[in-house]
């Protein structure tokens, strides 16, 4: 039998899962630290965590930020673990920068530090990284959009609706990957908003949420409203987008495509809110990665990258129900059968 338990900390949420029969096993701890506890991206990967935990027998700990963008949050969460002496920590950080000379205190005491969906800068930050290839993931919905409009597409109006200002790299490997896909010039590949394409009409930051993702589209829409291409980091975003094309009577004429792959949001391509989006696996990334900790709790044992990257890829699939040629997509009742949330 297994139980949870609630801990209390300023600015977090978190909680404890432990075995009630002893084993060696219960002696392994591991943190998970995610950006907020309200994403169902991050909710799922919690589930994930959980789950595998307790197959496992090991106490886990989760936290998470009040907002996407808590970094100060997440630095407690790390002292908080260091103190207790956990095995390892799996962390989707909101600023990928920032928070590497925590980790790194984390990694001196002896911790595995394991980075899930969001590289950190620099990527040998984390002994390892758990992700979906963002990059191809913003690929496939930008190489979709530009082939479903054809000859239009090299008069496009595109707006991009990205995370939050510090870019965090998930940020930047989808919107970059977006671009590129769609055939964009993207300048420096590590920061988005320095493109000199006159089709795109500008980018806007929307915290990863539902009402960012409608301040941000009618921020853009004020600058151009003939948009007619939205590329957004997720789902929720996407959502938010299309509440402001609605109010003003654009919601059938503008491509909105997005990444996540959660239930609602394919249900959103199905219903025409979302054209396509790429689906990645939060629950598969949290259970690879408590069973990385168990392995070097365990023996030693560090995790190691999938063949010719440098970090062990989640998979990514598109799902649209109106596929296009050269552009490898599923069904939405594909989609559906793998979604989350």
């Amino acid at each position: 039998m297994r139980h949870i338990k609630t801990m209390a900390m300023v600015g977090l949420s978190a909680a404890a899962l432990a075995a009630a029969t002893p084993s060696a096993a219960q002696d392994i701890s591991a943190c998970l630290i995610t950006k907020t506890d309200t994403n169902p991206f991050f909710v799922k990967m919690r589930e994930g965590a959980e789950e595998k935990a307790a197959e496992l027998g090991m106490r886990l700990f989760a936290y998470a930020g009040r907002i996407d963008g808590d970094h100060e949050s997440q630095v407690q969460a790390i002292e908080t673990c260091i103190v207790n002496g956990v095995s390892g920590i799996l962390i989707t950080a909101s600023d990928t920068a920032a928070i590497v000379p925590p980790l790194q205190q984390a990694r001196d005491a002896g911790i595995l530090v394991i980075a899930l969906d969001t590289p950190l800068e620099p990527m040998t930050g984390a002994d390892m990284t758990f992700a979906t290839d963002n990059f191809r993931a913003g690929e496939l919905i930008g190489a979709w959009a530009a082939a479903t409009m054809g000859d239009d597409a090299e008069n496009a109006r595109i707006g991009l609706l990205n995370l939050n200002i510090s870019q965090p790299t998930v940020d930047v490997l989808r919107n970059q990957g977006f671009l590129t896909g769609f055939g964009i010039d993207v300048g420096d590949p590590n920061r988005w908003g320095d493109e000199t394409d006159p089709r795109i009409v500008g980018h806007d930051v929307t915290n990863g949420n539902e009402e960012g993702g409608r301040q941000a589209m009618e921020n853009l829409l004020a600058i151009d409203p003939m948009i007619n291409v939205i590329h957004t980091i997720n789902e929720p975003a996407a959502a938010g987008a299309f509440e402001a094309l609605r109010a003003i009577g654009r919601e059938n004429d503008v491509l909105v495509v997005s990444v996540d792959g959660g239930c609602p949001g394919v249900r959103n391509v199905a219903d025409g809110v979302i054209g396509a989006t790429s689906q990645q696996y939060p629950l598969l990334m949290a259970s690879l990665g408590v069973e990385a900790i168990h392995r070097f709790a365990a023996d030693g044992t560090r995790p190691e990258p999938s063949p010719g990257l440098d970090f062990f890829d989640t998979g990514v699939a598109l799902v649209t129900d109106e596929p296009v040629e050269g552009v490898p997509s599923i069904s939405v009742e594909e989609g559906l059968d793998l979604c989350w949330g």
